[in-house]
């Protein structure tokens, strides 16, 4: 492992920037309700929430909504566990690769799907992976217990996969830490401009107005937003939620090394910006 001392530690936000959408067009694609609705799912967010659990198995909303953070709690219940009596986990967990298959082939195109650069990344990913553990990350811990897939496309969607659920699990203790809850998170997110814009936010994570607006009230109260947006006391809270949740995915980055971790921003920019290009995220569905 390359010692913290040699390494900068801004190469872990871009990796994690240029390997993401990897992974993240699939919750966007069509393919996703499609192969989901062969197994017995309905579209959307049932299909999101149990293809994304899967690997932690059968497990019931309250798992689900700790898991995944940002959500309403009531939308997660209104899903799950009802869809574990449509399709079983193991259904669901081979419908995914299917789906991610098909719209990355889609999105890069058949031969750039099966490319060196495609082999290469994925084989640097798995690499990267080797050394994580699972202590503390349950999301990354149920998908760590799956097999890599032997496809090089399919791996290197796995690897980009318990990448982002490993970050995210460290992302979640950061946030807790900060004292934030789910939907707090969400619209301090929003309003930096670099996730989701805030129809895009309640369209998808189910919360209402009045959720909306009294979580508002409550980080305007802690001086952390105001009309305007984030107060600097917001911003200060966010950049340091970025600084923390990096240090807490530097690991595999650290055990890669920086010239290789470099090349993996390299092939995942590459193939990201080609992802991004074909259409996978729509408009006005992120800010900046």
């Amino acid at each position: 492992m390359v010692s913290a001392d040699h390494f900068d530690p801004a190469l872990v936000g871009r990796a994690h920037r240029a390997i993401d959408p990897l992974h993240s067009q699939l919750y966007f694609a069509p393919e996703h309700d499609e192969h989901f609705g062969a197994v017995g799912l309905k579209p959307g967010r049932m299909s999101y929430f149990a293809g994304r659990s899967a690997p932690m198995g059968a497990v019931g909303a309250g798992v689900v909504t700790a898991t995944f953070y940002n959500f309403s709690p009531s939308l997660v219940a209104h899903m799950i566990p009802r869809a574990w009596t449509l399709a079983a986990p193991e259904q669901v967990l081979a419908a995914r690769l299917e789906a991610a298959r098909a719209s990355l082939t889609r999105l890069l195109g058949e031969q750039a799907a099966e490319s060196a650069e495609v082999a290469e990344l994925g084989g640097l990913l798995r690499e990267a992976c080797a050394g994580l553990t699972a202590e503390g990350r349950p999301l990354y811990a149920g998908h760590a217990d799956l097999p890599w897939p032997e496809e090089p496309l399919l791996a290197l969607w796995h690897g980009a996969t318990l990448l982002r659920e490993h970050r995210g699990d460290g992302h979640v203790a950061v946030l807790v830490h900060a004292g934030l809850t789910g939907l707090e998170a969400l619209i301090t997110h929003c309003a930096t401009g670099r996730g989701f814009t805030e129809p895009a936010a309640k369209a998808t994570r189910g919360w209402r107005n009045e959720e909306w607006a009294a979580a508002r009230a409550a980080l305007a109260h802690r001086g952390l937003l105001d009309d305007a947006g984030l107060t600097e006391d917001g911003e200060e809270l966010r950049r340091h939620i970025e600084v923390q949740t990096d240090a807490l995915a530097a690991d595999p980055w650290l055990s890669l090394g920086a010239e290789k971790t470099a090349r993996v921003v390299e092939l995942g920019k590459g193939l990201s910006r080609r992802v991004a290009e074909a259409g996978a995220f729509g408009q006005g569905i992120f800010g900046r």
